[in-house]
């Protein structure tokens, strides 16, 4: 079977230049198949232009892997930095993922979850100390993620909710933390949809 196959095939590695149209032309098929298998609809997505921008600006390029298998980008993951905003503006690095993303073909074979687990063992390896992120509440946890209300962590507008999750890397580095978690600019300010919009043509028919 192929997900036994993919145990002793699959290999993770750092994205390389040479992957890049790939890992895009991924993204955007991959968040076209989410969203419509959720609506039912045709979406426009933007997941691919947030991959380019985190390319250029707070992507963190030793924490960006693809999944391949057969010589075939299957998998993605890219992580960014972003801190926590604590009081007197004194601010904790910390790291936040996305987008992962897995080849429509691939999905629930196991893909999202290797490079989930290979992602965050090099992230402590590196000296990281704790992750946040928004996400599914029901997927995440199985890797170590809980609520962020659980360490004094709110969002950047105070707010605590189930998909909002984080973990420590490195055990006490969140101990007496209590703050807003701010991502970096490509997520909020520098997602415009117009650009995005423009971004996407070159990427019509494929």
């Amino acid at each position: 079977m192929i997900i036994e196959r993919l145990k002793n095939d699959l290999k993770i590695r750092l994205e390389q230049p040479a992957d890049h149209r790939a890992v895009l032309e991924l993204t955007r098929a991959a968040f076209l198949a989410l969203k419509e298998e959720r609506t039912g609809e045709d979406w426009f997505v933007d997941e691919h232009y947030l991959v380019h921008n985190l390319r250029q600006k707070d992507g963190i390029m030793e924490l960006n892997f693809v999944a391949e298998l057969d010589g075939e980008i299957v998998g993605h993951i890219i992580y960014s930095h972003a801190h926590i905003l604590q009081k007197g503006d004194t601010k904790l690095d910390v790291l936040n993922f996305g987008p992962i993303s897995v080849l429509p073909k691939m999905q629930k074979m196991g893909i999202g979850s290797a490079l989930m687990r290979h992602s965050i063992n090099e992230a402590r390896r590196l000296g990281y100390g704790a992750i946040f992120f928004f996400g599914h509440p029901e997927y995440y946890p199985r890797f170590g993620f809980a609520e962020a209300a659980k360490f004094g962590i709110s969002d950047r507008n105070d707010k605590n909710y189930p998909a909002f999750m984080g973990m420590e890397l490195e055990s006490g580095y969140l101990d007496g933390v209590k703050g807003r978690f701010v991502e970096a600019d490509a997520y909020n300010d520098d997602l415009n949809r117009e650009q995005a919009i423009e971004f996407d043509k070159q990427f019509m028919g494929v």
